[in-house]
């Protein structure tokens, strides 16, 4: 009888809300997507540089007007390059839907077209999914979790 004593009172330490068990959810999901027609635009800015050997600055060149540059050592080697680009100007008004502003980096998107695009999803869990036109997807999901009560 000894010998039950300690196995009786760890018996005894559980709840019957902590006797253990298995819970289990099961959910399902499906996810249908047709794109719309959009652009990207990304716009740059002012750059100006210039470089040389043998060449003396007069006047550094800006984004508005050309520098004034001589050559140092009359009758020896020289080189020299002057590089500009000018910033894309800011719309004054908003871009109207469908048009693209003037900027140097601009990429389209034409809208997704549904064509027999479809997925369905039954209380067993099981789905179909019909592939669609060009810019669409479908995606289906079943998901199980499960948590073991000690």
């Amino acid at each position: 009888m000894k010998r039950f004593i300690p196995l009786v009172m760890l018996l005894m330490t559980a709840s019957a809300t902590q006797a253990g068990g298995i819970v289990s959810k099961h959910s399902s999901s499906v996810q249908l997507t047709v794109d719309a027609a959009r652009s990207t635009a990304v716009r740059i800015g002012d750059s100006y540089s210039a470089s040389g050997s043998n060449i003396s600055v007069t006047t550094m060149g800006t984004l508005g007007t050309a520098g004034t540059y001589d050559v140092h050592t009359a009758g020896s080697d020289w080189s020299f390059t002057e590089a500009m680009t000018v910033k894309d100007a800011i719309p004054t008004a908003a871009v109207t839907t469908g048009d693209t502003p003037n900027f140097s980096n601009v990429t389209g998107y034409t809208a997704g077209t549904a064509g027999s695009l479809a997925g369905t999803i039954n209380s067993a869990h099981t789905m179909a999914l019909t592939a669609g036109g060009a810019g669409t997807s479908a995606t289906g999901q079943f998901v199980t979790e499960i948590t073991v009560i000690d």
